[in-house]
């Protein structure tokens, strides 16, 4: 059984930074692109970051330049480093390791706010 479990969410002051992990269990980790997908309120989820097994990685314009991916194979973990956040950023942010579509794992999500 393959498990996707985030941490690292809360509350920061715009401006800020927070880095998000997430741990994948029960399987080969290495195999998998994973990507940080969000969801705010009323809207519909959007992809963040993704990086592959190849570690090459891709970003949402919305993103590019603040935060970063990236992937410990030795650890099971993937990071996302998110440095001068916004508060439209806010959002559940979702870990998803994908290597086809029969092995295609979802996180519960883990929160991030931006407030003052």
């Amino acid at each position: 059984q393959v498990q996707v479990v985030e941490s690292g969410g809360g509350l920061v002051q715009p401006g800020g930074s927070l880095t998000l992990s997430c741990a994948v269990s029960g399987s080969i980790f290495s195999l998998y692109a994973m990507n940080w997908y969000r969801q705010a309120p009323g809207k519909q989820r959007e992809l963040v970051a993704g990086i592959t097994s190849g570690r090459s990685t891709n970003y949402a314009d919305a993103v590019k330049g603040r935060f970063t991916i990236s992937r410990d194979n030795f650890k099971n973990t993937v990071y996302l480093q998110m440095n001068s956040l916004k508060p439209e950023d806010t959002a559940v942010y979702y870990c998803n390791a994908y290597w086809n579509s029969r092995s295609d794992y979802w996180g519960q999500g883990t929160q991030v706010t931006v407030s003052s």
